[in-house]
């Protein structure tokens, strides 16, 4: 008899064989395999600027393409084809390095980087930042799966998560042996959060032996879209300072605002405010990435996480788990250093530079009014405004009839009504179950990052199918055709 392999499926960590990630599970595997088979698919399962038509911006391409090709800047034309402040920038950024892009950073990131990000924390805030306390990433996900790999020590450590929540968080969790414990949002008020429901849970998890280390927050939100008031990160502080819980204040969306009523506030600028004792009691990890917002690299790897109240001895730790891997990419960092500091108004690229990035904010501003609008005038569907971020979460109303087909198929109901919704349309999205949702309740992810000029398209035919479903499911319980 053969001896069992070492990567036999029933052989491997028990922690990956029960981790879950929606956004690439299920729905966008059999999405794959449509496209495969020549079918047109529209993937708005995960937020992929790029990939739906963005466009980049020209400045930071500019500084990077030098970068990575620094004869470039001895060609004696280089003039003719690149402006001066790409020119100095990318020298600048070369002056960085060690040895060009292709060297190891230090593993915090290369310091002039840093410093840049400080810069661009204490204009943002009004406080300053100190760049030891500055760690640059291969995307903000790597900096999160850092943080809960030093946090997490056993199955009885718990990370407090929103949920609705992005998988990253839950997979996470699983993956580093520790465990979720879930605080809902109130999808009546807005996607808000209830202070008294996180009582509730801390106090739920602490019965059960769980040692509540951490609470993971949004802003703004992901998938909800919610952005998150001044009072309510106050009261988000207070309790965490009363409760001693780290915070994870996931801020990757902090230029995808679409209303005015609540700009973003950080959560450091609002710690600071607040003054004694809180400004030197809670402990915060602020997270950021150039692959959202109106950059949309997200290919490129670029983020950071900045320390606040943070042990040095921690620090230290933490930075013997980021050494591990040597350094973060250097043109992700370089991206980074471009995000925090853009031209300003008297740099010859400045002028494309604001063009480019207020027409794709105020597109994608549009674009949330659209799909929203759009859900809102489907039967039995229900959505939140997307206030910011990049994602609509419509709750479904799920005739009876339906989901008994989804159980006959062997499938959750949201699953089945997004794989029938896919088939047909080509759509493909998430499911809510993948992010979590309160018992009873189905849902959907949707990015609304398709260009402006499709989104009509989309939303009828998204409106077409719903409503062939529900007629099919409403009426008398016969198998759904199109």
């Amino acid at each position: 008899m053969a001896p069992t392999k070492v990567l036999d499926p029933e052989n491997i960590n028990e922690n990956i064989k029960n981790l879950v990630y929606a956004v690439r599970g299920e729905l966008y595997i059999r999405a794959s395999e449509l496209q495969k088979e020549g079918k047109k698919i529209i993937f708005t399962n995960v937020g992929n600027p790029h990939a739906l038509g963005q466009k980049p911006l020209t400045f930071p391409r500019q500084v990077m393409a030098l970068c990575q090709a620094p004869f470039l800047i001895d060609d004696p034309n280089v003039d003719l084809l690149f402006p001066a402040d790409a020119i100095a920038r990318a020298k600048l950024y070369l002056s960085y390095t060690s040895g060009g892009l292709g060297a190891y950073s230090d593993s915090r990131g290369l310091p002039g980087i840093r410093q840049e990000v400080c810069d661009f924390l204490l204009q943002r805030d009004g406080y300053p930042s100190d760049p030891d306390l500055i760690f640059l990433t291969d995307g903000a996900s790597k900096g999160v799966m850092q943080l809960l790999n030093i946090i997490v020590r056993d199955k009885k450590d718990g990370i407090l998560c929103p949920i609705p929540q992005y998988p990253l968080y839950s997979a996470t969790i699983e993956l580093v042996g520790g465990t979720l414990v879930p605080y809902y949002l109130n999808e009546e008020n807005n996607w808000g959060l209830d202070i008294k429901d996180l009582r509730q849970q801390v106090a739920a998890a602490r019965n059960k032996g769980i040692n509540v280390r951490a609470l993971v927050f949004i802003n703004p939100g992901n998938p909800t879209g919610q952005c998150l008031s001044e009072s309510n990160l106050r009261d988000l502080i207070e309790f965490c300072h009363n409760e001693n819980i780290l915070m994870l204040a996931d801020e990757v969306y902090q230029q995808n605002i679409y209303q005015d009523e609540r700009p973003f506030l950080s959560a450091k600028k609002v710690l600071m405010d607040l003054g004694l004792p809180y400004s030197k009691e809670v402990e915060l990890v602020s997270f950021h990435t150039v692959s959202k917002g109106y950059w949309g690299e997200c290919g490129q790897r670029g983020g950071y996480f900045e320390l606040t109240n943070i042990h040095p001895k921690a620090v230290d730790e933490l930075y013997k788990v980021a050494s591990i891997s040597l350094s973060p990419n250097v043109p992700g960092q370089i991206f980074v250093g471009l995000m925090v500091n853009p031209p300003k108004p008297n740099d010859i690229s400045y002028p494309r530079y604001l063009q480019e990035s207020k027409s794709i904010l105020e597109s994608l501003r549009r674009r949330a009014h659209i799909m929203t609008d759009g859900f809102n005038s489907c039967r039995n569907i229900t959505c939140n405004f997307t206030e910011g971020a990049m994602y609509s979460f419509p709750k479904v109303k799920l005739p009876p009839a339906a989901v008994a087909a989804a159980k006959a198929a062997g499938k959750a109901p949201d699953v089945f009504y997004c794989i029938k919704l896919l088939e047909a349309t080509g759509i493909s999205t998430v499911p809510g179950s993948g992010f979590g949702q309160k018992e009873g309740t189905f849902h959907l992810r949707t990015t609304i990052l398709p260009s402006e000029e499709d989104m009509p398209e989309v939303m009828q035919m998204f409106k077409k199918f719903n409503d062939e479903f529900m007629s099919a499911y409403e009426g008398p319980s016969e198998p759904f055709s199109r």
